[in-house]
């Protein structure tokens, strides 16, 4: 059933991530970090004692398990700006006993730590989302001890491009089909992305893609998922202007509809990339 547009198209509905309540329901979003976290988990360099940082650490994830595949011997600090989200972080970590994961809030461009503090410093589905990568990763190089690894993944432009081409097929404002393209370009590609480490003082050492699948039965299946309106829908709406929103946000509902019914599902690819890099 196409969801009504006021259901998708009014910001009331939006998800409050100061809440206690939403706050405490997060785990029940984990697909989208997990994604890109079991790339990260299967090529981050590992060994005893290391001190590492997971930079936007949301509710623990990946700093915890980290910790723990670390060992008793390492050090792990989770840094976030999300206030609420590192109390829930610091109570699943004394929940699992793992005393060695700490959690700090602060700004990726504005490190609270001193130079040279760290062996590894991870971040999971990231950059795409700093104010300013390229500042984030120069505080990064600053508190990264010589030889040490930056380890991070990232979505990669061509992030669900069969909702996006739907989407732009039924924008019929020139300005909103711009405002479209702008939003997909800010994803980094991979040359960008190395030449952001490479400015920040780092030196490429291995990189990895895969292609992860995320599938919906229909327009209104992704419409309405919970993710998809914390994370993704409130920028989708302010690419159309607010008169334009329920006669657009009812086209889109029914095309995607459309494209499920024929291909069985809505399935969107997402490419992903681990990229590792020595200071």
């Amino acid at each position: 059933m196409t969801p009504e547009p006021d259901q998708i198209t009014d910001p009331s509905a939006d998800i409050d991530l100061a809440d206690p309540a939403v706050v405490d329901a997060y785990d029940e979003l984990p697909l989208w970090s997990a994604l890109a976290g079991q790339l990260l988990l299967r090529h981050v360099p590992l060994a005893p004692r290391l001190v590492a940082l997971d930079l936007g650490s949301g509710t623990g994830f990946p700093a915890t398990e980290l910790a723990e595949r670390l060992g008793p011997g390492s050090m792990v600090c989770g840094l976030d700006p999300w206030a609420e989200a590192l109390g829930r972080a610091r109570r699943k970590a004394r929940i699992r006993g793992v005393a060695q994961v700490t959690f700090v809030r602060g700004d990726g461009a504005a490190l609270p730590f001193a130079d040279g503090s760290f062996d590894l410093i991870v971040s999971n589905l990231g950059v795409n989302n700093f104010a300013d990568p390229a500042a984030a990763l120069v505080e990064c190089r600053r508190v990264a001890r010589t030889g040490a690894r930056l380890a991070l993944t990232t979505n990669l432009q061509g992030h669900m491009a069969e909702f996006y081409r739907i989407f732009r097929s039924v924008l019929d404002s020139a300005e909103a089909q711009r405002a479209l393209d702008r939003h997909i370009a800010h994803r980094s590609t991979l040359d960008r992305l190395h030449g952001l480490l490479k400015a920040a003082g780092f030196e490429i050492v291995r990189t990895a893609e895969e292609t992860a699948m995320l599938r919906f039965a229909d327009g209104a299946a992704l419409l309405r998922h919970s993710f998809i309106r914390l994370g993704f829908l409130p920028d989708w709406r302010d690419l159309v202007a607010a008169e334009d929103r329920p006669a657009v946000f009812r086209r889109l509902a029914t095309a995607l509809d459309a494209h499920a019914a024929a291909a069985g599902s809505l399935d969107l690819t997402v490419p992903l990339a681990y990229v590792e890099a020595r200071a």
